[in-house]
């Protein structure tokens, strides 16, 4: 096996610290079998039971404990230091093997997303396995899209039931199922431009990010709205959920974090809308107040994105960050992609927002309409489906066919029109917002993991911050073939690590501990900068010796 690339600092850093929680996890293992090997020749034997628990005690006290009588017998964890007060850190590096039983799995699951990591780096920086070039046909994509669409129809077509949180009752307006959904087939869309090189689909890409900043807007106002919950722990959990994977991505394959520039854009919105209402949220109960949040949002965005230069002296303090340099494109600035990208949808949060804000009044609406006469109900949805057509295809003829330098430029003014559209379309009627193909919501759940997983073990670059140009061939001459199983393995790794990222965020991030989540970020701050000045020094010592 080669590598195509040097071994980075990162990289090494990640082993090294991979090492120490291999032992931890394997001594852990062993703890736990040998506890239930006891436990289970304990229950399985003809001895009476309290006499077996009597021996025991009088062997080793701390070894077993008989319970209720001798009805049951636990098996004690083996005799560890007394260390419960020194912190987790203390005890796993003194391998306190309490601590360990009782963080087996977390132990287990750091393994699994290393393992992972790992595999994205076999995939995408060696030559085990091959490549092959993009190809795209027209009839086999849109067969392969639409056979997705009618097997999801078919298999997980689901009725739901679901009480407002605002009334009470089922009125299902921009439902968490709908909008699962939603992300989900657009995510399948958007991943197979990606895969077969549809050029001819790009303009739907761009308004399909939209609808994914949209609902980060919507979503994240809803949230801190109602829920009023702007804790450093919900704030952490955030940036987890968002950065957590892409963090790892950058360091083991060397990437800059513009490669994947669906997670900085999502962040900074995030944060925006974090800033927006938590600034004076105490009289988030006023209009007037969150009219004027509204207005100061546009304004930023305006002074930010409209005014030359005044976008690159804000960020260019954070281009070791932001920055991006396409080996393909080496003539570009820094920070133009991240410029490019955040300018495209600089405003459609806002919107998603706007439309957050107004959701209760929305659904009152609807409330009262299906509460009217038939023939009043019948007209006023036939309107509102006639306006919402009429207006979808006056943009699709006359914006969206333009050519996609001319419709970017159109975009962050327009993009708001088809989401509204389909908004409009998708919740015209309460039996047809009700339902959902929750095999599509699955994989709206996943967005974020399949964005990131694409471009090393779907796609290949073989190169730091290089575009995925190729496509990973484990089935070579076989197209489709490989498409089927390489499909089949990155959708798998991508639910993992969507599962492994959760699991990881609540053994990390307290909900009620403030204390403990500042004492983890100072120490895992602590721990990367060891770990990466070791490693830079155990690279940099064969430079210097030749």
């Amino acid at each position: 096996m080669s590598i195509s690339n040097p071994i980075t600092p990162g990289l090494m850093s990640v082993v090294l610290g991979i090492v120490p929680v291999i032992v931890a996890w394997l001594y852990s293992e062993y703890l736990h079998y040998t506890k239930h090997s006891v436990s289970a020749k304990a229950r399985h034997s003809d001895v009476n039971l309290v006499e077996i628990g009597k021996e025991f005690v009088k062997e080793d006290d701390d070894k077993a404990l008989l319970i209720e009588d001798g009805v049951s017998l636990q098996a004690a964890a083996p005799k560890a230091k007394p260390s419960s007060a020194h912190s987790p850190l203390i005890r796993f590096v003194l391998l306190d093997e309490s601590f360990l039983v009782e963080n087996r799995l977390t132990l287990r699951a750091i393994i699994e997303f290393a393992v992972l990591m790992g595999y994205f780096y076999v995939c995408d920086r060696t030559d085990v396995f091959n490549s092959s070039k993009k190809s795209y046909n027209r009839d086999l994509f849109l067969f392969l899209y639409f056979l997705l669409i009618i097997v999801s129809a078919i298999t997980s077509f689901t009725i739901h039931n679901d009480k407002s949180a605002f009334n009470g009752k089922s009125i299902m307006y921009l439902n968490r199922h709908q909008t699962e959904e939603w992300k989900g087939w657009m995510q399948v869309l958007f991943l197979m431009y990606h895969y077969f090189a549809a050029a001819e689909y790009y303009n739907a890409i761009r308004v399909f990010i939209a609808c994914y900043v949209w609902m980060t807007g919507f979503g994240n106002f809803s949230y801190y709205y109602i829920r009023k919950d702007f804790s450093l722990a919900r704030f952490a959990q955030m940036m987890w959920r968002l950065n957590f994977l892409v963090i790892f991505s950058c360091i083991v394959l060397n990437n800059s974090y513009m490669l994947y520039y669906i997670c900085p854009m999502h962040t900074l919105f995030t944060l925006m809308v974090y800033g927006a209402l938590g600034i004076m949220n105490k009289y988030n109960e006023m209009g007037s107040v969150i009219a004027a949040k509204m207005v100061t949002c546009f304004a930023v965005v305006i002074i930010v994105w409209e005014i030359p230069g005044v976008f690159e002296w804000i960020w260019s303090p954070f281009t070791f960050l932001m920055g991006y340099n396409d080996p393909a494109k080496p003539q570009l600035p820094l920070l133009h992609e991240w410029h490019f990208r955040s300018g495209l949808d600089r405003y459609i949060w806002i919107i998603g927002m706007l439309y957050a804000y107004y959701h209760p009044t929305v659904e009152s609406w609807m409330d009262k309409l299906e509460e009217a006469e038939m023939k009043f109900r019948m007209a006023v949805k036939t309107t509102v489906a006639l306006v919402a057509l009429t207006v979808g295809y006056f943009w699709f003829e006359y914006i969206y066919k333009m050519d996609k330098l001319t419709y970017n430029k159109y975009h962050p003014y327009t993009s708001w029109i088809p989401i509204t559209v389909y908004i409009c379309l998708r919740n015209i009627t309460q039996s047809f917002r009700g339902y959902s193909l929750t095999l599509l919501a699955w994989l709206g759940k996943i967005t974020l993991e399949t964005y990131i997983s694409q471009f090393h073990i779907w796609l290949r670059s073989g190169v730091p911050d290089g575009q995925p140009k190729l496509l990973l061939s484990l089935i070579p001459e076989y197209p489709l073939l490989n498409f089927m199983l390489t499909t089949s393995i990155y959708v798998a790794v991508s639910y993992r690590l969507f599962e492994l990222t959760n699991t990881l965020k609540t053994a990390f991030i307290p909900t009620k501990d403030d204390k403990r989540l500042v004492y983890n970020t100072i120490a895992a701050i602590i721990i990367c900068t060891c770990l990466y000045f070791f490693s830079f020094v155990l690279i940099q010592i064969p430079q210097k010796l030749v």
